[in-house]
Order: structure tokens, then sequence, then C-alpha cells
């Protein structure tokens, strides 16, 4: 079926993915609390600045910018988080099968670490999107129903 080679092959590569797929779910957390930091700023005056200002086209720019980061941490953090899963159960389940077991609790442990590491980003990613489509929705309405009163008042 499979040849030693490959399965080798297979297994060395998967073996050296686990640290960047740490290191990218730990990017993912910080990109997290960044994008709530912004979006905190964007409740609490950023939007009514950027709808004072009155170009309808920038709100939109930046609100679609703005939702499509919340939207990659919501898809991006879960699949890296059930990389970081799979990962190291491969070696635990052969330290089991040697009666390593110090080594199947590590792997366990890195497992579902990385799981809810993945996960909690996922989570904050989907909230930020959520909202800001709300918010950002909401100015462009207010913006229009602006140019529509002032259509009409004309």
């Amino acid at each position: 079926m499979f040849s030693s080679v490959s399965l080798n092959l297979m297994h060395q590569l998967t073996s050296v993915l686990l640290e960047p797929v740490v290191w990218a779910l730990l990017f993912f957390i910080l990109l997290a609390l960044y994008e709530s930091g912004l979006a905190l700023g964007e409740r609490f005056g950023g939007i009514r600045r950027l709808v004072r200002n009155g170009d309808q086209a920038l709100l939109i720019q930046v609100g679609k910018r703005r939702i499509e980061r919340a939207d990659f941490i919501t898809r991006i953090a879960p699949m890296l988080g059930l990389m970081g899963t799979l990962i190291p159960l491969g070696p635990g389940l052969a330290a089991l099968g040697d009666g390593e077991l110090t080594i199947l609790t590590t792997a366990m442990t890195v497992a579902f670490d990385t799981t809810v590491i993945g996960l909690l980003a996922g989570i904050v990613g989907f909230v930020l999107g959520r909202v800001r489509r709300r918010w950002y929705d909401r100015a462009v309405q207010e913006m229009e129903d602006r140019q529509t009163d002032a259509g009409a008042g004309s």
C-alpha cells in the first residue's frame, strides 16, 4: 500500500509543522486582542468620526477591511487549532503502544491546549465580525438617511 519511505516522509513533515502551527496560533491570539482593541476604538468614536466625515465609500472600505480581518481569524484559528490537535496525537499514540505514558501525556496536553487556543481566537474573531458588521451597517444606513434628508430638504 504505502512504502516505508513515504510514511516516514509524511511523519517527518507533520512533525516539522507543529512548531509553526503553535506560533501561528499565538499570532492569532495576539491579532484577536489587537482587533478587540480596535473594535473598542471603533465603538467609542472611530465609526462616528467616519460618519461625520461624510465619505461613505471610505466608511465601506474601512468596514469591509476590518470585517474581513475578523472573518479571517474566525476561519483560520480553529483550523490551526485542529492541526495542533492532530499533529501530536500520532507520536502520542505511538508512545502509548510503547508504554511511554509521559510522552502520551505531553502530546495530549499540547493537543488540548492548541484546540482551546484555536477556538478562543475563533470565538473572538466571530464576535468581532458580527458586531462590526452591525456597527458598519448602521453607520452606512445613517449616512444614507442623512443624504436622503438633505436631498429632500433641497
